[in-house]
């Protein structure tokens, strides 16, 4: 695998560890690896830039870092890393860094922890269940050999992979399928194919109408969804990742939008675009928080001219609205806002994020005409599609859902493979 690849899975591995109790005690190289690449790319931007020390701890904060831990071991490993430099007052000095480098760190933080025989299991079944479903037998099969591990420590660590989240699995015991959230992010026309013939002739008709919509509004609100396939066929295709779901919270509620998995992939890898889901962020801010707003907050009119001015490395405002629609994004490293008075003014601070966002928004029909659907309000929360997809798995899928979705999932790998 590449390093960004690594780095990608270490993303990802890090943030279902983070959910589940002693998983990091287990897999160390890869928690520790994961909280100082986050770090690393909330603090960064596209140039060189410095950080005084209540920021650097604001920062941490947001990623939940324990101050007189956490945050100081990843501000060391970084250091070590040569990739920032912590001053005598607290401060940091960064270097110029996209997210596509902050995975390249993540890999090479993740090699600097030491990581056992396990944590560089899981890396390769990460990219083994993305690929397609796999048996759970010829899973284990492939770790031993690979990684020289008996069938005891396999069907353990199995076990602890599929509690913590790193693959996912449907049906029981030899006939146990391993699959994970990014089995379409590339778009793959193959594996829908074979997904759309396992179903009935009029749920296939729906799932094609649904990609038909997203493929010319770039997203629909979560309600016309389900009122177009129902529950049923909504949940299955929902736990099998067929489509992403994003969460935007604000004082007033929660609203959640949903996308074709390779929505985001048109321009860039699969897995590496958007590990730290920024640009997802992004755009979904925009698409919420802007659309309708009055004049006097500062509605956005272009919003192609509204990124491409960013993208300059140019200031917009004033505008009430940049003050109460970006604090997520702000808090994520993503823009920096400044204040005077009553005004707020906003500048870019990852060049990368902000490209994709642009091209994400402006391909085909997905552009404004999306936006204006949508209600402004102020953006404190982002809840990406990997966290919601595991959550409506492990608290809310049926049994009879789970036996569909399996199904889906042994048609999607007919044919070869693992």
């Amino acid at each position: 695998m590449k390093k960004t690849q690594v780095g990608a899975w270490v993303i990802h591995h890090g943030r279902k560890i983070e959910n589940v109790a002693k998983a990091a005690a287990h897999y160390s190289a890869i928690d520790t690896a994961a909280k100082a690449a986050t770090l690393l790319s909330r603090m960064a931007a596209s140039n060189q830039s410095q950080l005084s020390r209540d920021q650097v701890q604001a920062l941490g904060a947001a990623g939940g870092l324990n101050p007189k831990t956490e945050l100081l071991i990843c501000l060391d490993q970084l250091e070590q890393q040569a990739v920032i430099n912590v001053g005598a007052d607290g401060g940091v000095e960064t270097l110029g860094i996209t997210n596509n480098s902050a995975l390249q760190h993540a890999a090479d933080l993740f090699e600097h922890n030491s990581p056992n025989s396990y944590e560089r299991a899981a890396i390769e079944l990460g990219e083994l269940a993305s690929q397609e479903p796999v048996l759970q037998q010829r899973a284990a099969e492939y770790i031993e050999d690979s990684f020289q591990l008996s069938s005891t420590e396999s069907k353990q660590f199995l076990m602890q992979s599929s509690q913590i989240g790193f693959v996912d699995h449907e049906g029981e015991g030899n006939d146990r399928l391993l699959f994970n959230g990014n089995l379409f992010r590339n778009g793959n026309i193959e594996k829908t194919k074979k997904v759309l013939d396992s179903l009935s002739p009029t749920e296939a008709a729906l799932v094609s109408e649904l990609f038909e919509s997203l493929a010319k509004s770039g997203a629909m609100e979560q309600s016309k969804v389900e009122l177009l396939l129902g529950k049923s066929l909504m949940s299955k295709l929902r736990a099998a990742a067929m489509f992403d779901e994003s969460v935007i919270a604000n004082d007033t509620g929660e609203f959640t939008f949903v996308t074709a998995p390779s929505a985001f992939h048109k321009f860039i890898s699969p897995m590496e675009d958007d590990a730290f889901d920024q640009a997802k962020a992004l755009v979904a801010a925009l698409k919420y928080g802007m659309s309708i707003s009055s004049e006097h907050r500062g509605r956005i009119w272009g919003i192609s001219l509204l990124l491409k001015k960013l993208l300059r490395g140019e200031e917009v405002g004033p505008a009430p609205a940049i003050g109460e629609d970006y604090r997520a994004l702000e808090l994520d490293g993503v823009v920096a806002i400044r204040k005077e008075r009553n005004r707020c003014f906003m500048k870019l601070r990852k060049r990368d994020v902000g490209e994709i966002a642009l091209q994400v928004l402006t391909d085909g029909d997905a552009s404004a005409a999306v936006l204006e659907k949508l209600p402004g309000a102020a953006v404190n929360r982002y809840e990406g599609p990997e966290q919601l997809r595991f959550e409506f798995r492990r608290k809310t899928q049926t049994a009879p859902s789970k036996k569909q979705t399996e199904d889906m999932l042994r048609a999607m790998r007919s044919g070869g493979g693992l």
